[in-house]
């Protein structure tokens, strides 16, 4: 069971895939896009407007939460039925463009995330995995109900991460860790996840929402210029990385194995064939 929507408040949107609200100083972004989040192209359009929407909404808050109000988990990562029929319905070259153009769009969103004067928080549960587990490393803090799994499985379809997801993880964890989940493609529990420094809390299931409030409330206390000091001191983009780790994508993208491993999600009869 997880909570509810978020009492709506001053400068609340509603879009298919997403919305937020400003109430007391706290950003909430939902998250709903059935079955669990995909990130495609029109959830990147809404993700694009919130983006705008934030920068407006950061002067009268202190705090984001970033959580999703869907049963599966958070978020499964990119639509990989929509890249492989883009894959499909355009000519190679085309469809590269097309990829590096969407990686840009969504890395200048979640850099902004990223880099915001509020402490972001991600409160997740259930699947984080793919694109769903670089959106929550764009954020400060982890808050993860203690079913969450997290995951790159990236490799089996020939590919890296995309979002962002080495350059932030190499940021926050030690290399060994970032190996593990980038080469063997394994997932990993909240526990493990918090034992090596992923996940600032662990806590009950259906619980992980109420939690991230509570954390939100608590940031209220201080003074909010010093916060976003702190954050920029400890917290710094690697762009460079970033910008190499699209080249790479792009590059492995237009390998044949790739759209084999594609093509393998999409006809697969698994419900959920993003799990490992």
């Amino acid at each position: 069971m997880h909570e509810g929507n978020p009492s709506v408040g001053q400068g609340a949107v509603s879009e298919s895939a997403l919305s937020w609200s400003l109430t007391e100083g706290v950003i909430e972004l939902a998250l709903h896009r059935s079955p669990c989040n995909e990130l495609g192209s029109a959830s990147l359009e809404e993700l694009e407007k919130f983006a705008t929407a934030l920068q407006v909404m950061e002067p009268d808050a202190h705090a984001l939460i970033i959580y999703s109000e869907l049963t599966p988990g958070f978020c499964a990562g990119a639509d990989l039925r929509e890249l492989y029929q883009r894959s499909q319905a355009m000519e190679r070259t085309q469809a590269a463009r097309g990829v590096r153009d969407f990686l840009e769009r969504i890395h200048r969103v979640l850099n902004l995330i990223d880099g915001s004067p509020l402490t972001t928080i991600a409160a997740v549960h259930g699947v984080t995995f793919g694109g769903g587990f670089e959106l929550a490393l764009a954020c400060d803090l982890i808050v993860a109900d203690k079913m969450a799994r997290f995951c790159f499985p990236e490799l089996r379809l020939g590919l890296i991460p995309g979002f962002g997801g080495i350059p932030r993880l190499k940021r926050d964890l030690g290399n060994a860790v970032v190996r593990d989940l980038l080469l063997t493609g394994r997932s990993i529990n909240a526990t493990k996840a918090q034992q090596i420094g992923l996940v600032s809390q662990v806590v009950g299931e259906g619980e992980v929402l109420r939690a991230a409030r509570a954390t939100a409330a608590q940031l209220r206390k201080f003074d909010r210029a010093t916060a976003a000091a702190a954050k920029k001191f400890i917290k710094p983009i690697p762009h460079e990385e970033l910008r190499l780790e699209i080249d790479m994508f792009c590059e492995l993208f237009a390998r044949p194995a790739v759209e084999a491993g594609l093509r393998k999600f999409v006809e697969s009869s698994d419900a959920q064939p993003y799990l490992p």
